[in-house]
């Protein structure tokens, strides 16, 4: 047993409140990919541990506690050299008890926020007095340099030296300490770094800086492709791996953010050109599905068939000419979600006026569902049905990018995309 013990290490930690966590994974963190190590129950008492075998290379790796998993989790420095011990927090976050070069880096980033602070405060209070103020730039100044020498040698040092902020040196007027700490932003940040490429500081970095820095001569929108050229231009030494990661998250931002003239932006300018070199048709055909049906957009054409003077007929959807508006819904038999919300757009529908909505339900169905498919639709006859064969993998799913069910898209009469509510309740209330 001592032989077998000799070389490891242990990543331990205790959660709080104990009771939100059960489970905690660890990857390994590498530029373009995390690979998972193993798992760890956490235990009543908030507990759980990990043992670390000789094998386990020094580098980036990464707790995740909950899902989605790019959601919840955080990054720990591994030296290969000593244990790691650490409290976390859903309020306060992450705290290392044991690490030399973990606690290093949370000290190091605790000491520059306090030096930011005091700044802030310096400007926020108008004084005319400068000599405090440069006293503020020459304590940051010494902190970082202070801070890069006790890391010497470490993985801590890459983040540290990559975080260097601008640091005057005499003092500005706040308009122009914020426009040089614009300009130099990413001065010291290399998007070629396989470390700072293995964590989540690049992606922070991007982020702050996209939805941190503002122009006053610039609109919202004019502002966000302004500062999304310059994190372009920042890393246009990255490998094209990097730079999809790293968009690829931006875009995903703009969408939850239902910014669609930004996330098309960033696939016109950049990403969908990014996919099409690395041969990514995946996503570039995401990205191309996300541009048909933003708003504003006339919604991509399909067949369907209705009823006429007491006959079926097909026609095409930009062929309706039955309401003033049309909610087109993605769904699917096994569904329990959709099986909850298809019988409640029923009954809303039913209670609005005659020739106000008329719903199109297109069912994505695996093949082994259609019967199942055929039965349910029975319940909906004054909805127009239609069969979306072949799953995700349908023509129409692939079209519209549906990757959930339901998924809903208003139409006006002129099958112009108006609003796309992510449930049931966002379109009751687009109506209401």
């Amino acid at each position: 047993m001592p032989v077998f013990m000799f070389g490891q290490h242990t990543i331990k930690g205790t959660f709080s409140p104990a009771q939100d966590y059960n489970v905690v994974l660890l990857y390994k963190v590498k530029p373009t990919i995390s690979e998972y190590i193993t798992s760890a129950e956490v235990n009543s008492e908030g507990k759980f541990g990990f043992l670390l075998d000789s094998t386990a290379t020094k580098g980036m790796y990464r707790l995740v506690y909950a899902i989605p998993q790019e959601d919840f989790n955080f990054d720990i420095i591994y030296n290969g050299k000593e244990d790691i011990e650490l409290k976390f927090n859903s309020e306060t976050g992450v705290k290392f008890t044991k690490s030399s070069e973990n606690k290093m880096l949370a000290s190091y980033h605790n000491s520059m926020s306090a030096v930011v602070h005091s700044i802030s405060n310096y400007y926020a209070s108008e004084k005319k007095d400068t000599t405090a103020l440069k006293g503020i730039y020459k304590a940051q100044g010494q902190a970082q340099l202070s801070y890069e020498k006790a890391a010497s040698g470490t993985l801590a040092l890459q983040f540290i030296k990559a975080n260097k902020p601008y640091i005057p040196t005499k003092a500005l007027s706040a308009q122009n300490y914020i426009a040089k700490l614009k300009t130099h932003y990413f001065d010291y940040v290399d998007f070629t770094n396989p470390t700072l490429q293995s964590s989540a500081f690049l992606e922070e970095k991007m982020l702050s800086y996209v939805f941190g820095m503002t122009s006053k001569d610039l609109n919202e929108v004019d502002n966000y492709k302004a500062n999304i050229d310059v994190v372009y231009k920042a890393m246009a030494k990255a490998p094209n791996e990097v730079k999809r990661m790293l968009l690829l998250d931006l875009w995903q931002e703009m969408v939850d953010l239902k910014q669609e003239e930004i996330a098309n932006y960033i696939s016109d300018k950049y990403l969908r050109d990014i996919g099409l070199a690395l041969e990514d048709h995946e996503l570039v055909n995401a990205l191309n599905a996300y541009k048909r049906v933003s708003l504003g957009n006339k919604a991509p054409d399909f067949e369907l068939s209705v009823t006429e003077n007491g006959k079926k007929v097909n026609k095409k959807l930009s062929q309706l000419n039955l309401a003033k508006q049309y909610i087109l819904v993605f769904w699917n038999s096994s569904c329990s979600h959709c099986l909850d919300e298809i019988p409640q757009l029923k009954t809303f529908v039913n209670g609005l006026g005659k020739g106000e909505v008329k719903v199109i339900a297109v069912g994505i169905e695996a093949e082994e569902e259609i019967e199942a498919w055929k039965k349910e639709i029975k319940k909906y006859p004054e909805f127009i049905n239609v069969l979306g064969s072949g799953k995700w993998g349908s023509k129409i799913a692939e079209t519209y990018g549906i990757v959930e069910t339901p998924t809903y898209f208003i139409l006006n009469a002129q099958k112009e995309i108006i609003e796309k509510p992510d449930q049931l309740d966002d379109l009751v209330d687009f109506f209401e």
